[in-house]
């Protein structure tokens, strides 16, 4: 049985938002989440609360998820698993590679959960790697008036049921799938000349996962490149004239390295190279704000080179900054959805006014390029223009109203950047 404190839940992972909604509620099970959500009354899913903004606040009920608990299902015939939505991808990890089996890719932190990862679109880096949720080929949703739902690849619907931040209802399972588990090495280069980055495809393709680091200050301070066992030579390029190999493990954003993945070119699992941070550390916890920026790849140099006028007026307030690669995929919402993309990510101080003042002409610098913010982090963008960049968004609004009739999931931050009210 589920149950329901009448206390605030409080605060998300960064302390970068404060939940509004009155009461939470912990669902043990998928008949809690079907009970509570009969009900009635405004709801929304919650997970490991890694988001940076208000997308999971709701000004009724939030259902924390992270307490459906259930052995994941391997089906080894079909080459799939089914894990309860509030699951980690570190946690889901060491299942998989315990039993030989891996995903095609993480994202930098493995503490995330895999249904909130993929309502947001969040990804990991490779030039012909897809974001986390592309790798999703079933989803299980409690929908409006708690009815239960089961979606797949053959349902026209489901390419809108992946990254749904949260509107259609709550995700109690998703069936993501496998492959053979893979070794990766990570070598890491320091103070790559600016600019280099007149070559900046090659440099995102010369491994299977790249990462550029860069404070703006005309080096790209580090360079992380991800190679996998079996794809070509498993030995690091070097990105480029004026890199040097790392002396030791380093970190891109704080002082403490004994949080991060292992570097140095020493060998290891899929599950403990992927993700720049250790799944038994907690990394930064408090200290940040994120925002990042989606643009073509195509136009990828020349959004770099249009925030370069602003990297005096930013860089005060950065940590560091994240350039990476993600493949297109199809599922409507993603920021993915059409075109293969550069990221441009910036870790900030935790500065909220300063970093409110920065987001509108950082946004304007790179409005020519048809920018997508990523769903779970800071941006200033409004409905009127995100929804210029998602062709599909009518027929997800029109899912959201067939899936959930009376609103219940609907919130604040739908209304403002969707138009979903």
């Amino acid at each position: 049985m589920s149950t329901v404190s009448s206390d605030n839940p409080g605060d998300n992972w960064a302390g970068t938002h404060h939940f509004e909604a009155p009461r939470i509620a912990f669902a043990s099970s998928v008949d809690d989440v079907t009970d509570l959500v009969a009900r009635g009354g405004p709801m929304k899913a919650l997970g490991t609360r890694h988001s940076f903004n208000d997308v999971a606040d709701t000004a009724g009920t939030l259902i924390d998820v992270t307490a459906l608990l259930f052995e994941p299902i391997l089906d080894v015939d079909q080459r799939r698993v089914t894990v309860p939505a509030g699951m980690s991808f570190g946690a889901l990890g060491r299942f998989l590679e315990d039993r030989g089996w891996a995903l095609h890719n993480l994202g930098s932190l493995p503490h995330i959960s895999v249904a909130g990862a993929c309502a947001t679109g969040t990804h990991g880096s490779g030039a012909r790697n897809q974001n986390l949720a592309a790798a999703v080929s079933g989803i299980e949703i409690v929908t409006g008036r708690g009815q239960r739902l089961q979606l797949d690849e053959g349902d026209p619907r489901f390419p809108g049921a992946v990254v749904s931040l949260g509107a259609l209802g709550v995700a109690t399972a998703v069936t993501l799938r496998i492959e053979p588990t893979y070794a990766v090495r990570q070598d890491v280069f320091l103070d790559l000349p600016w600019a280099e980055l007149a070559n900046l495809d090659t440099i995102m393709e010369s491994a299977f996962s790249v990462s550029l680091f860069t404070r703006w200050t005309g080096v790209v301070d580090q360079v992380w490149l991800k190679s996998r066992e079996g794809e070509g030579n498993f030995e690091p390029h070097t990105p480029g004239h004026g890199a040097t190999p790392a002396p030791g493990n380093v970190s891109p954003v704080f002082d403490d390295h004994d949080n991060t993945t292992v570097q140095g070119g020493v060998p290891g699992p899929w599950n403990e190279r992927l993700p720049h941070f250790r799944f038994d550390e907690t990394p930064g916890y408090g200290d940040e704000i994120q925002s990042e920026y989606f643009v073509a790849r195509e136009d990828g140099l020349r959004a770099l080179r249009a925030l370069e006028p602003m990297a005096g007026a930013f860089a005060p307030h950065l940590l560091t900054s994240e350039i990476r690669t993600v493949a297109a995929d199809h599922l409507w919402l993603s920021p993915a959805f059409g075109r293969d993309s550069l990221t441009i990510h910036f870790t900030w101080k935790k500065r909220p006014d300063a970093v409110r003042k920065l987001l509108p002409s950082i946004e304007e610098a790179l409005r020519p390029f048809g920018a997508r913010p990523h769903w779970g982090k800071w941006f200033s963008m409004y409905a009127s223009e995100i929804t210029t960049h998602y062709l599909r968004l009518p027929d997800f609004i029109e899912l959201a109203r067939e899936l959930d009739p009376d609103g219940q999931f609907r919130n604040v931050y739908l209304a403002r950047n969707l138009g979903l009210n």
